[in-house]
């Protein structure tokens, strides 16, 4: 027992006085700090005053027994030992013991060296169980430097992931919006990696991609008849991610049904599968993502407010990536690297002229479409550099004209104006004519007009 460090500490459960005053006694004497429970009751009302390092407790008591005691323990601090002891062993008791995850299972009367040399072996594994788990969360903090969500420095990321690590070891629900291949997902992963769940199931799904039906029974499963093809009980994957995270990706999109079964579960923690008439409690972590302006779309009645203060707890916004510019040679650093080791390839390498279009171009579809565009052009490339010509056309063609620049430029005409103004938010919209009519507040008919009075340079 070294000097410098505390007492371990060892919680003593018994319903018998004269047993738990001769252990007190024993184990102080020998450098422990003993703290005495009278009965199993007792015991569990100890654990709610902080882990100890060891229990030692019996089995046999009339109100808890020391089993129960034991699920308790490893329910609260799986890496505290617990030791069982008792009067009346059995080979049967002993087995039962050690599945029910005991360190040891000792029988009355016992010797105190014997008690002591266990009780000193505990102490010593639940230290190395701590040390391996602390060296287990240092290892992955290294190991998420490597991941494409910690790879970054502008300003607007580094806020960003700063707000995820701050959230991640909560049970908080979080909401992260942004720009469609911004990395909702990514963001998502790295907030369950660094939470307490990291060992649990991380389930995901994208809600605009299914229709109502087929995405209600994938959330809260179904029962074996409920509708034609249910051949068989489905679990659904709020349960199947239960004691992880389940990310719903593109909310916005679900409907008004699915919407009010959504706050069900936010409320009541539980989900009743289609066709069942009992509530299956969930305990899931939820994670949510949206391209939408979900307070648009509550003042247009197509989402419900109700649900979407249930998911916005923790609100979690993604830069687009022309607000990054300074992260895009890393970014690209990281994909050619990872696209190489697919191929069993050495890294290849951008020439400056194609840094600098990438740095340029707006990059409406964001970090999915600079992904794209690098393995395309890895794949065009038939040296180690990849020139300015093998990026895609929209990267190195002649963009809109900058609505502010650095010098002062000469008066535009207002038709100058509306051009370069249309062409910028066609751009930010991924070319969509619908979301940029949307945008600008006119009808569709309109802009197609004005597009075809531009000619190509606009659309």
């Amino acid at each position: 027992m070294t000097t410098n460090a505390a007492p371990p500490r060892v919680l003593l459960v018994d319903d018998e006085v004269g047993i738990l005053e001769s252990l007190r006694i024993l184990l102080k004497g020998e450098g422990f700090h003993p703290t005495v429970a009278l009965g199993g009751r007792a015991g569990l009302d100890r654990l709610d005053d902080g882990e100890p390092d060891v229990v030692l407790t019996d089995i046999r008591m009339p109100d808890v027994t020391g089993v129960q005691v034991l699920a308790a323990v490893r329910d609260r601090y799986p890496t505290c030992p617990v030791i069982l002891m008792t009067a009346q062993a059995t080979l049967q008791s002993a087995m039962q013991a050690v599945n029910e995850g005991a360190f040891y299972y000792i029988q009355k009367p016992f010797r105190n060296d014997e008690l002591l040399a266990i009780l000193r072996r505990a102490v010593e594994h639940r230290r190395l169980r701590v040390e391996n788990t602390v060296l287990k969360q240092e290892i992955r903090k290294r190991d998420r430097t490597t991941t494409v969500a910690a790879i970054g420095k502008s300003r607007a990321w580094q806020d960003a992931l700063r707000m995820a690590e701050m959230v991640a070891p909560t049970d908080s629900t979080v909401l992260i919006t942004g720009e469609s291949g911004t990395g909702k997902e990514v963001i998502s992963r790295y907030i369950h990696d660094l939470s307490g769940r990291h060992d649990d199931p991380f389930m995901s799904i994208n809600c605009g991609a299914l229709p109502e039906s087929l995405l209600e029974s994938e959330l809260f499963g179904h029962v074996k008849g409920s509708f034609t093809g249910a051949v068989k009980d489905k679990t659904g994957l709020f349960a199947a991610a239960s004691g992880g995270t389940f990310f719903l990706d593109e909310i916005g999109e679900t409907t008004a049904a699915t919407q009010v079964k959504l706050l069900r579960v936010l409320q009541q923690r539980e989900v009743i599968p289609v066709g069942a008439t009992e509530a299956v409690p969930i305990n899931a972590r939820v994670v949510a993502a949206t391209n939408r302006d979900l307070e648009e779309e509550i003042k247009r009645g197509s989402f419900r407010g109700d649900l979407y203060y249930r998911l916005n707890v923790i609100a979690l916004h993604l830069p687009p990536l022309r607000q990054r510019a300074d992260d895009i040679p890393l970014l690209a650093e990281h994909f050619l690297s990872r696209v190489a080791a697919q191929r069993g390839d050495a890294p290849k390498v951008l020439s400056e002229s194609a840094r600098d279009a990438m740095q340029v171009y707006a990059w409406p579809g964001n970090v999915r479409e600079l992904e794209n565009a690098l393995e395309r052009a890895v794949i065009l490339s038939p040296g180690r550099t990849i020139d300015v010509t093998a990026l895609p056309g929209r990267v190195i063609e002649r963009r809109a004209e900058a609505l502010v620049a650095d010098r002062t430029p000469s008066t535009p005409t207002l038709e100058a104006i509306e051009r370069a103004y249309i062409a910028w938010v066609l751009q930010n919209e991924s070319g969509s004519k619908s979301r940029t009519a949307e945008v600008l507040g006119i009808d569709p008919s309109t802009l197609y007009r004005k597009l075809a009075r531009y000619g190509e340079d606009a659309a």
